[in-house]
């Protein structure tokens, strides 16, 4: 496979739809398309850019009619990839994409890899690697606050932050270099106090990025908030009732829930990522003790616990596990069936307590607010135009960083330029990574690799 051949793949999901889109990209895609459409009026390889086509998809070998087609032809440099692209707007069933694609290939183009399109986008320089990640972060935006900050990113917010640190980076050890090269000349150089106090700027500046990591997992990933108890103590009511569905298979029978079912809910902008997990209790039964033991994971990843408790019976044996099991944890205790007689005592932990009913749906909007308040308390607030720094991006700060502290040790003890000059050449690499100044194959095969095919 090369950089240069020609790809196509479909688009669109697989299934019925009113349309379906197959893209195509490279040198011969119009060529391509145009022994395969036959168009009402223009044919393809005469089109103007950015122009659409009404026609049909034509079998060359047989000269059967696949299907009615909606064309757009559009040239490069101003197009997605920065290459020739052409996209087929077909009916939305399977077999007019599966066809239409299959002719593609046999006419000279080959199926695309996941991400490939927006690979291409980055090496033909369109797009940074920071701005690539970003188009999966808009695909899979759940809420209006992660698609918003997705899009920052994609708009180049996150990158332009990046490249005026490095930027200065490169400024400061241009300056540094020019004072090993030509000692003799009278060129200014910072020195002394100037020195340490323009690298420890720097050093501040990596830190501002980094903190933006613990919003960046929130808005991707959703706050973790796992619903834990022993069993049939009303976990998957709570479920369905805060996600207004059944989503859980709810009986009288204990341990019907034997797997963490996960679901998310929109709080306060944010995605609450719902985790129901399978009761608490001690059990003989493998598949069960499988499930307990997937639960009490649940509780040790999640940032919120929101233990159920009966309160229509005394606290027991596995209350009193569910409960140790949480502790240290944010947690909620969730009062269940509060439209029966309270036969639950007090609790002295955890300290914020709801008392509601999944039957009548009666305290369930206190539980929301208590956690939406949590949240806003907490370092998983939302906040506006904070970068949602990844893991990747957070590794090459964290990288740039330590670079920076030991050019601020060489600085402050006045050791070889030459030295100093080391550590501010491996941070501006890093730096680097994050919008692909700097990259390895090994990196975009990792950012790539999850992406749909079609994008």
């Amino acid at each position: 496979m090369s950089e240069q051949d020609t790809i196509c793949a479909v688009s669109t999901p697989l299934g019925e739809g009113g349309i379906g889109i197959i893209r195509m990209s490279g040198s011969d895609a119009i060529a391509i398309a145009a022994r395969l459409f036959r168009p009402k009026h223009v044919p393809l390889d005469v089109a103007g850019t950015h122009t659409i086509h009404y026609g049909h998809i034509i079998e060359p070998a047989t000269g059967e009619t696949v299907d009615e087609a909606l064309v757009s032809v559009m040239h490069a440099p101003s197009t997605y990839t920065r290459e020739d692209v052409v996209e087929i707007n077909c009916h939305g069933g399977m077999m007019p994409l599966w066809r239409t694609a299959h002719l593609l290939i046999a006419s000279g183009a080959r199926q695309a890899e996941p991400g490939e399109f927006t690979k291409r986008a980055f090496l033909n320089g369109r797009i940074d690697l920071a701005q690539a990640e970003a188009v999966m972060d808009v695909i899979r935006a759940k809420t209006e606050l992660s698609h918003r900050a997705a899009n920052e990113q994609l708009l180049g917010a996150l990158s332009s932050e990046t490249t005026a640190l490095r930027d200065r980076l490169l400024s400061l050890l241009a300056s540094v270099e020019a004072g090993i090269d030509f000692p003799d000349e009278d060129i200014e150089t910072p020195s002394g106090g100037t020195l340490e106090s323009e690298v420890a700027a720097l050093g501040e500046a990596v830190q501002e990025l980094l903190a933006g990591h613990v919003y960046g997992k929130v808005v991707r990933e959703g706050i973790a908030t796992a619903i834990v108890g022993r069993p049939n103590v009303g976990k998957s009511s709570l479920l369905n009732s805060l996600l207004k569905q059944d989503r859980a298979i709810v009986t009288e029978v204990p341990g019907t829930t034997r797997d963490v079912l996960e679901d998310y809910l929109n709080i306060s902008g944010l995605p609450v990522r719902i985790l129901d997990t399978a009761g608490i209790r001690h059990s003989a039964d493998v598949v069960e003790q499988e499930g307990v033991r997937r639960s009490i994971a649940a509780i040790r990843a999640a940032d919120i616990v929101l233990i159920v408790l009966d309160g229509s019976s005394p606290l027991t044996m596995e209350d009193e596990r569910v409960l140790e099991e949480a502790r240290g944890r944010t947690a909620v205790a969730v009062v269940n069936k509060s439209d029966l007689p309270r036969r639950l005592g007090n609790l002295a932990w955890p300290e914020i307590q709801v008392t509601l009913s999944c039957t009548t749906g009666d305290g369930l909007e206190r539980l929301r607010r208590t956690m939406v308040d949590m949240i806003k308390r907490g370092a998983i607030a939302p906040r506006e135009h904070a970068w949602a720094v990844n893991q990747r991006h957070r590794t090459a700060l964290e990288q740039a960083k330590a670079s920076l502290e030991k050019a601020l040790i060489s600085a402050r003890a006045r050791l070889s330029p030459e030295l100093l000059a080391v550590d501010l050449r491996d941070a501006i690499d890093s730096i680097g990574l994050i919008i692909g100044a700097t990259y390895t194959e090994d990196i975009l095969e990792r950012i790539f690799r999850d992406f749909c095919v079609g994008k």
